[in-house]
């Protein structure tokens, strides 16, 4: 077969989203950000929002994400995503906004941020990767992190009565009045890749069609700061943060 029969449509299996950079990606080996990066990409040319979305950078490991996606980004202070993301939307409500933010970003110094945009109904999507621990900073803990999950700085292990709970955003978005979405994905197998490209789909839809604020979280793994291969970081996942994340839509006020 030619090269010219390879790349008729018809012959093609996969093809890189055209909205992916063609640079490096500074996420580690089986990171899960990477996967995320590319049904965010597919899901914004697919709905033909490519020069109409404007998207919001955090602080963290997802940090460069403009380098990776090729729409408007803006850059915010660390936690204050969904602000800008806020103000955004107000301006220009004809374009797709969303926030990609990691559970320090969101869920420490920028959970008040994150309450009130949601609260507010703001016609935005915030894209939440939840992996139970600090991954740029070295591994500490989070406050997503599970109990007895050691980290850096709880080395025995999370004990309630030292650290406190882990926080569940999700379910707090649920009991909010502005949220029209929120769904828990994960991305370690191709099943769950499918459900979560839907799930992002079906968030930005509704935030072009003014429902409200909508939360996509995404179960994910940090390999490097877990110390497991990404094999075991995926079975840890499922054994662990699964049951205390479970996973599906827990509101969908759109239909």
């Amino acid at each position: 077969m030619t090269k010219e029969e390879i790349m008729q449509p018809e012959n093609i299996v996969y093809r890189k989203p055209e909205l992916l950079n063609d640079v490096p990606m500074h996420y580690c080996p089986g990171c899960s950000h990477g996967v995320v990066h590319k049904l965010v990409s597919e899901v914004i040319a697919e709905m033909g929002m490519t020069d109409k979305t404007i998207a919001i950078s955090p602080v963290g490991c997802a940090v460069f994400a403009y380098k990776y996606i090729d729409v408007d980004w803006q850059e915010a202070a660390h936690g204050r995503a969904p602000a800008v993301a806020s103000a955004v939307k107000r301006l220009w409500p004809d374009r797709l906004v969303f926030t990609y933010q990691g559970d320090g970003d969101l869920a420490c110094i920028g959970t008040a941020e994150t309450i009130h945009a949601l609260n507010r109904g703001e016609n935005i999507t915030i894209i939440f990767i939840n992996n139970a621990i600090y991954g740029m900073t070295g591994g500490q803990m989070a406050p997503t992190t599970l109990l007895g999950m050691k980290t850096v700085t709880c080395p025995y292990g999370r004990v309630p009565e030292l650290h406190g709970y882990p926080l569940k955003m999700a379910d707090i978005a649920v009991g909010l009045q502005g949220t029209c979405y929120v769904t828990r994905q994960s991305v370690q197998s191709v099943a769950a890749i499918l459900k979560a490209k839907k799930a992002i789909r079906k968030a930005f839809e509704y935030s072009m069609q003014g429902k409200g604020s909508n939360l996509v979280e995404i179960v994910s793994t940090c390999n490097t700061n877990w110390r497991m291969s990404p094999v075991k970081a995926n079975q840890w996942m499922e054994e662990n943060m699964f049951p205390f994340y479970p996973l599906g839509d827990l509101k969908d006020n759109g239909i």
